[in-house]
């Protein structure tokens, strides 16, 4: 009589990878059909709506069948590969992922210098346009990586389902700019932390939005009910190398101006690195969009859906500009202005309540923090 020894098979599940991901897609394997695998070895690289991340393998044994190919996208708790030789045969999720450092991005070659023609009287001579950069001369096709398609997709549908409006305010940033130059020595040494404008900025906004709760909301899918929320949680746009992630700051309203500064530099050094996790970039309640740091005076931010309201904050300038105190003529001075602009769900935000957030913004950076206030 012959007796057949059947090889326990298990499959590896797609686990939970945070909280409101039900799906992910895949984007690379690691390992191929007929590979050997311990257990938490990497199989495959997903990408989720927030981060792309690697999936391990929970079986040791030869992985026999590839049930996700590259681009499926797959739901939590589906296939995605069996494993025979495994002692614990049946279906189990694979191990708790840990997010894929993001290579650094090579630099780019520096333009080649175009040599011009000088111009005479008569008759003109019109310089040669400048070749195209050769690395773009032929063109390419390719295709967009998941978190780009993601956010392209998340980009339309905010502007689609809600009524969205900017209004944009001037503020005066002296008192805040003599501040930090007294102290950012002081407050590197102290707490590694650079003392950049953000968090003074953040701080008044986040002191702001307990009387205008309406920025600080959320409306649900068929706007019969508005949730407004009794903490901020502070989500803080970050430029990573695979595109724009928003690490949220959990109970911000309650923290000072150093550790906001620390806060917002330690997620904006993990979104850099790679290793930012979902649960990091989920439950914001309101945003800040630092589009200064890049140069530009002001924006027109598209809200984070969900919520109601995101806050841009530009470039600090030096301008020129009239200055009237009381019972003095009026004189120009040059002074550190930033402009800040609040994009709002008119569904729910009038444009008064933007406008008067704003100027409670302004009022409290225009009237300054104290040495205190950065402890």
């Amino acid at each position: 009589m012959n007796t057949t020894t059947q090889t326990p098979t298990a499959t590896v599940c797609l686990p939970e990878l945070g909280e409101g991901v039900e799906q992910a897609t895949v984007t690379r394997w690691l390992k191929s059909v007929g590979d050997y695998v311990e257990v938490d070895e990497p199989l495959l690289e997903v990408a989720t709506d927030k981060v792309d991340t690697e999936v391990a393998s929970p079986h040791s044994g030869t992985i026999t069948e590839i049930l996700a190919e590259e681009d499926d996208v797959v739901p939590v708790g589906g296939g995605l590969a069996t494993v025979s030789g495994s002692d614990d045969a049946g279906t189990a999720p694979a191990a708790a992922p840990e997010p894929v450092p993001t290579p650094e991005p090579e630099p780019e070659p520096a333009p080649t210098p175009v040599a011009t023609t000088p111009v005479v009287a008569t008759p003109p001579v019109i310089a040669p346009p400048a070749p195209a950069p050769a690395a773009h001369r032929g063109g390419t096709t390719e295709k967009l990586p998941p978190i780009r398609r993601t956010i392209a997709r998340r980009m339309l549908e905010s502007l689609q389902v809600s009524a969205q409006l900017t209004t944009v305010l001037e503020v005066d940033l002296s008192a805040i700019s003599r501040l930090r130059a007294e102290h950012k020595e002081e407050f590197l040494g102290r707490t590694g932390t650079k003392l950049s404008f953000l968090p003074f900025l953040a701080k008044a906004a986040l002191d702001a939005l307990p009387d205008y709760p309406m920025l600080n909301a959320s409306l649900n899918g068929d706007v019969t009910e508005v949730t407004y929320h009794g903490s901020c949680h502070l989500g803080i746009a970050v430029e990573g190398p695979k595109g724009l992630m928003v690490p949220v700051i959990r109970d911000a309203s309650a923290l000072g101006i150093a550790q906001l500064a620390q806060a917002t530099a330690r997620l904006a050094e993990r979104v850099r690195g790679g290793t930012i996790t979902v649960d990091e970039l989920n439950g914001g309640t309101f945003t800040i969009t630092n589009t200064g740091s890049r140069g530009a005076l002001f924006d027109t931010p598209i809200i984070n859906q969900p919520q109601t309201g995101i806050l841009g904050t530009g470039a600090v300038v030096d301008r020129v500009v009239p200055v009237r105190d009381a019972g003095s003529p009026l004189r120009i001075e040059v002074r550190p202005m930033a402009y800040l602009s609040i994009s709002y769900d008119h569904r729910i935000v009038d444009g008064a309540d933007a406008a008067k957030f704003l100027t409670a913004m302004k009022q409290r950076l225009e009237s300054g923090y104290t040495a205190e206030d950065l402890s």
